[in-house]
């Protein structure tokens, strides 16, 4: 089967700083895979290069097979792959369903079983509170919001930067028991996390990323957490 996504040798700088390192990475239809490591691994450069906001090879980059490096975000999203950035970065002043609509009104057109219906079913708080300005939101609701708004674009592919960063255990379990349905519908999700337990439950396999380079990858439930640790901190080999 063709990877709905894959990097060859991808390499990405901030200018003159090099952020990744040779980065090898494949993800299948439908499938979860976990991203995990340390703060300045690269896991966030990874999501950022696959979107298009870091200018690299194209053939450094893969989407169903073709050459995608640099293309820029909007035709990402239109190739089907979705983004929900670390900080959530919704409309502020704009309600919860204002902000969900921006992303119905982009994605016009677009074949895709995700409607407002069912990310409020997916997120019944947000029903309750559609016609609440944004900001007056807990944490966790913004959470949902610009998860919600990700899907609205109807991604094949979803890519979900630090989702849980900062919230309440309470508010991490309610998001992550979502992922499976999410995964059901036929969208593959890539999940950057730094709660290893979290990110072994949630994912058919992982990588974890060190200084900017994979240091281990493999199935989650064949994965010790041995060897996760040796890998997060240093001195792991790659596992295929």
């Amino acid at each position: 089967m063709t990877p709905i996504l894959s990097t060859h040798g991808l390499t990405a700088f901030y200018g003159d700083f090099q952020a990744l390192y040779g980065v090898d990475f494949e993800i299948a239809p439908g499938e979860t895979v976990a991203l995990i490591g340390a703060n300045g691994a690269g896991k966030s450069t990874l999501l950022r290069a696959v979107m298009g906001l870091i200018r690299v090879d194209p053939e450094m980059i893969r989407l169903d097979g073709n050459p995608v490096g640099s293309q820029p975000p909007h035709q990402m999203v239109a190739g089907g792959v979705a983004i929900v950035p670390e900080g959530r970065r919704l409309f502020v002043g704009m309600t919860v369903e204002e902000n969900l609509r921006v992303a119905i009104d982009t994605a016009r057109g677009r074949a895709g079983s995700w409607s407002l219906d069912r990310v409020f079913d997916l997120f019944p708080i947000l029903r309750e509170k559609r016609r609440e300005p944004v900001q007056r939101l807990s944490g966790g609701q913004q959470q949902m919001v610009s998860i919600g708004r990700a899907l609205l674009n109807q991604p094949r592919l979803l890519l979900c930067d630090e989702i849980t960063l900062g919230l309440a255990p309470r508010v991490i379990r309610e998001i992550y028991e979502i992922v499976p349905e999410i995964s059901n519908s036929g969208t593959a999700i890539i999940l950057v996390e730094q709660d290893v337990s979290l990110a072994k439950q949630a994912s058919d396999r992982l990588y974890c990323m060190l200084e900017g380079r994979i240091t281990l990858s493999g199935r989650s439930s064949d994965i010790s957490r041995d060897a996760i640790a040796e890998a997060y901190f240093g001195g792991g080999d790659a596992v295929a």
